[in-house]
């Protein structure tokens, strides 16, 4: 087995690399996926001991964790398995709200165990914060869940650092989930520090910033899908953008190792960052992502690295 870390206060351990399922049954999210083969990517993910699973209720929606479970189920190797999901959507007609209210949490949390085929979830994440409840008592109704065993840990994705603050009132909350790359950076402000002090592990998405981080991109790439409308790939600032990642090139070039796995090996260095979660969408890029394990950076590279981006 690969080197395992703890992920913050939770009892859990985990694979550094896991692996964001969005892209497993995700037809909401991305157009045209072949189910067969996102389960293809969750079996060789959990073939490689990459055992840290993220999925949510509104991937497919809900496709995501049916794929995710069967394929764990057909493993039979459950116990091996780190299992996070997310719930918080409530479909109403044909409007999506979000719903933090006690008694909602608990019945998402009872969904996604049927649609996992599992009788716990690892670690069950808020996935976004409503405007009406109060987030103690949205915790607290995941706390009377792990308490009857049904969940093993409590997550929060997309909290502000005052929305984390009342959710921790009690101490109970183990991992949040929020955006953070070399481009985005506003988490090392509060965020870090508060979930630093406080043992609690901070997962980002995004971490290739919708591809950009990952080097495979020019002046010449067009985009027709949703980065067509990020600021991160307009005009001059793009171009910026793209220099940047030319100096990664560099620094990955002279280690002889991916510019993918630079960057996630550069986040594993961050405060209270344990584990990153790439998704995949095709076999290999898994194995490309376990690769990050065996990049060792220096305190130099760390440090260049985060001037380049600062």
């Amino acid at each position: 087995m690969d080197k395992l870390v703890n992920l913050g206060k939770s009892g859990l351990s985990v694979n550094p690399i896991g692996l964001g399922t969005n892209a497993v049954g995700g037809h909401n999210i991305y157009p045209n996926l072949d189910e067969e083969a996102g389960k293809d990517v969750v079996r060789t993910a959990l073939e490689h001991n990459m055992n840290f699973l993220d999925t949510a209720f509104i991937y497919g929606p809900k496709r995501s964790e049916e794929l995710v479970g069967q394929v764990i189920k057909e493993q039979g190797n459950r116990e091996e398995v780190v299992l996070a999901t997310k719930g918080a959507h409530e479909f109403k007609g044909e409007d999506v709200v979000f719903n933090n209210s006690p008694s909602f949490l608990k019945k998402a949390v009872e969904e996604s165990l049927d649609r996992l085929q599992t009788d716990y979830i690892d670690l069950f994440y808020i996935h976004f914060p409503d405007d009406h409840t109060p987030k103690d008592e949205a915790v607290g109704a995941l706390k009377e869940m792990k308490d009857q065993g049904k969940i093993r840990s409590i997550g929060v994705s997309n909290f502000s650092v005052d929305q984390l603050k009342e959710a921790d009132k009690d101490g109970y909350v183990d991992v949040i989930q929020g955006e953070y790359n070399l481009f985005k950076r506003e988490a090392e402000k509060e965020m870090l520090p508060y979930t630093a002090e406080n043992g609690i592990s901070f997962v980002p998405y995004f971490p290739f910033a919708s591809g950009l981080l990952t080097g495979k991109y020019n002046e010449d790439t067009t985009f027709g899908d949703f980065r067509a409308k990020n600021p991160l790939f307009q005009g001059e600032e793009y171009r910026k953008n793209l220099q940047k990642v030319e100096q990664l090139k560099e620094i990955a070039h002279s280690k002889n190792v991916e510019v993918p796995n630079l960057v996630l090996a550069w986040y594993l260095t961050q405060d209270s960052l344990d584990a990153v979660i790439p998704g995949a969408k095709k076999v290999d890029q898994v194995t490309n992502n376990l690769k990050t394990l065996d990049v060792e950076l220096s305190s130099e590279e760390v440090k260049k690295i985060h001037e380049i981006f600062a």
